[in-house]
């Protein structure tokens, strides 16, 4: 009877331990906008693909981490918010024409949620390239219908964070080995006016 409870207590204590694990980091952040110093950029190397074609969260950190294109503010920038939690926006689709799905990965501050960093990567030979980067916040990348489109809120002297004077985009189309610039248009958010009361009808 000892001896069946002594191999039940191994088991269960082996057992638990195979279940010990953490989680990598969360593609969470809220969406925001850029354009103008963007970059196509020089391959460069970065870890392979997970077995699903797709790399997780914890791969993502790890591909901005250990990319010698992204600059050191944006790799000091990028530690989690909370636990294990990083403000990255990661989206996945065909703007290279690959074989694999081109990873888009935004890099946002934690709290107020600004775009320091946008990239795409693109698999090649079981590894993924940087293909594109803009590091000039606050940017934001995201695919539209096949295309790269960046935006960057524009700040005039004196306006405070929350109230930009205006935006630009930039619509960028994969060309050979490179993006291309296809369209560019800017957007004034004009005067902030404050509501005036409607006056209230006599009974």
């Amino acid at each position: 009877m000892i001896t069946a409870l002594v191999v039940f207590a191994a088991l269960a204590l082996l057992v638990s331990a195979c279940a010990t694990g953490g989680t990598g980091a969360r593609d969470e952040g809220p969406a925001h906008d850029q354009s103008g110093a963007a970059a196509a950029v020089a391959p460069s190397a970065s870890p392979a693909p997970s077995s699903s074609g797709r790399p997780g969260p914890a791969e993502v950190v790890r591909l901005i981490k250990t990319d010698p294109l992204v600059s050191t503010e944006v790799k000091r920038g990028l530690r989690p918010c909370a636990a294990d939690d990083y403000a990255i926006d990661t989206s996945y689709g065909d703007l290279t024409g690959g074989t694999a799905e081109d990873v888009v990965v935004n890099v946002l501050t934690c709290g107020d949620g600004v775009g320091v960093g946008s990239y795409v990567y693109r698999e090649q030979n079981g590894s993924y390239e940087n293909v594109f980067q803009a590091e000039e916040p606050p940017v934001y990348a995201q695919i539209d219908r096949g295309d790269l489109v960046v935006s960057k809120q524009v700040y005039e002297k004196g306006d405070p964070v929350s109230n930009p004077s205006g935006e630009n985009v930039i619509t960028y189309r994969w060309s050979g080995s490179r993006f291309a610039q296809e369209y560019f248009w800017h957007n004034d958010y004009g005067t902030v006016v404050e509501d005036t009361p409607s006056p209230v009808p006599e009974a």
